[in-house]
């Protein structure tokens, strides 16, 4: 029952060695990199940051980090609470084995 069973052997024949190959080594050409200008301007409008935004960055960042910190405080309480009812349930069920054997 728990001896391995084997597929059966190949009996394919073993293919010829593939003829090989001789790899020249070609020359590696380097394209050159556009020179930077200046003072060309973007397509895009820069970002500006008024006192509103920033305000309202700080305030949505603060509440980010406030409810990530609940979360995972209210995941901690949950796993005392569970080890604790886990170890009065052991301190129970050894005090009844121990009455037990009495």
């Amino acid at each position: 029952m728990f001896k391995p069973k084997y597929p059966p052997m190949d009996t394919a024949p073993v293919p010829a060695a593939p003829p090989s190959t001789v790899h020249s080594p070609v020359p590696l050409q380097r394209a050159e990199a556009p020179a930077p200008t200046a003072g060309v301007a973007s397509s895009r409008p820069a970002v500006q940051f008024t006192p509103g935004s920033a305000l309202t960055l700080v305030v949505g960042g603060s509440a980010v980090v406030l409810v990530v910190g609940a979360v995972l405080v209210s995941m901690l309480l949950a796993v005392a609470i569970t080890a604790a009812s886990v170890a009065v349930c052991a301190v129970t069920v050894r005090s009844i084995l121990k009455s037990d054997r009495r």
